[in-house]
């Protein structure tokens, strides 16, 4: 039976959320146990009135592959353009505040202030100074060394990161594609966290952290959109609907683009006559001239076996001096559901 909280119990707790005091992540209660039953533990959470949780566990999963995507996209597209190793994988994502996120950020760093049409509303991208320092090295000709002290970037700097941002808002665009045609553009970059006050302070958010790593300089890459900028698309936001999207996103340009490349695939094609049963001493009798007999008559048609599966039937014959067979019939063909199978295993 379910243990109801008496009125002075209730009294406390409203003025223990009241004035701030913090409670234990968890605590144990016990209910009285009938006549000769065993005691029974009940572990309880806390729950935090001040910060309601505004994403599901699905919602949260979700975000996370969208952005282990982004996290891919963004590793190939910087190795390439940084010509040095560059590694990005996603850590964390988590919901807070917008305030306990901009205190745990350094200052000065680097943030990049985007819009994230068509919804309503802006979202944070963030680098930390030791990545950026490392890319700006990089991409003029040094080693892609971190700096030993942090300071604010100079105006050709700032020019440089711009550019690197916007490289990722085009990655960002690729990995939101099955939930959302998201057009991201950089409003502006600041560096003091203070001056990105896109939300007021109290407001959740959801972070998702990235562990980049740009040669031998490590450092985190911090992603952060306010619940009432993704509000508008939060039901979209289920596995469900996520595998659903990108079965919906496979067009027949894609399938016509697979039907190419299988096109100039050398595969191996089996014509069977007939089969037949044979002891091993009369394998090792047989000679040149002998005849086998198969199972088959000599008028039936043969079967054509491409992979493991029958394709076609046909008749055996010659054409000039090379063995040929004609295709008496046709026992099934690629459709394009095999073709879309194909096509969600490469993405898997």
């Amino acid at each position: 039976m379910t243990e109801i909280l008496s009125q002075d119990e209730i009294d406390a707790l409203l003025t223990a959320v009241s004035s701030g005091e913090s409670f234990p992540a968890a605590t144990e209660t016990t209910t009285k146990p009938a006549p000769g039953a065993k005691r029974e533990k009940k572990r309880l959470k806390v729950y935090d009135f001040r910060r309601p949780d505004k994403f599901s566990k699905d919602q949260i999963r979700t975000l996370q592959m969208m952005h282990e995507t982004f996290a891919r996209l963004t590793t190939t597209s910087l190795s390439a353009q940084l010509r040095t190793l560059v590694h990005v994988h996603v850590v964390s994502v988590d919901q807070l505040t917008y305030e306990e996120f901009i205190r745990s950020i350094p200052s000065p760093t680097t943030l990049g202030i985007i819009n994230m049409d068509p919804l309503k509303g802006s979202s944070v991208i963030e680098l930390d100074p030791s990545i950026t320092f490392a890319i700006i090295d990089r991409l003029f000709g040094g080693k892609g060394e971190s700096l030993k002290t942090n300071r604010e970037l100079t105006d050709i700097e700032l020019s440089v990161i711009e550019g690197i941002i916007v490289r990722l808002l085009g990655n960002l665009r690729e990995s939101w594609a099955n939930v959302i045609d998201l057009r991201p553009r950089l409003g502006n970059i600041e560096t003091n966290p203070q001056f990105a006050q896109i939300v007021p302070p109290n407001s959740m958010v959801v972070l998702t952290t990235f562990d980049t790593k740009v040669g031998d300089v490590e450092g985190m890459m911090n992603f952060c959109i306010p619940y009432i900028t993704i509000e508008p698309i939060i039901n979209k936001l289920s596995a469900q609907y996520w595998y659903s999207s990108i079965r919906k996103g496979i067009t027949t340009e894609n399938l016509e683009l697979i039907k190419e490349q299988i096109e100039d695939i050398p595969t191996q094609v089996v014509v069977r006559l007939g089969e037949t049963e044979l002891k091993f001493k009369e394998i090792s009798q047989i000679k040149e001239g002998d005849i086998i007999r198969l199972d088959n008559p000599a008028t039936s048609l043969a079967e054509v076996i491409i992979g493991n599966s029958i394709k076609f039937r046909g008749k055996p014959g010659v054409v000039g001096k090379r063995r040929a067979l004609q295709v008496q019939e046709v026992i099934s063909t690629i459709t394009e559901d095999m073709l879309q199978d194909i096509l969600m295993g490469e993405q898997e």
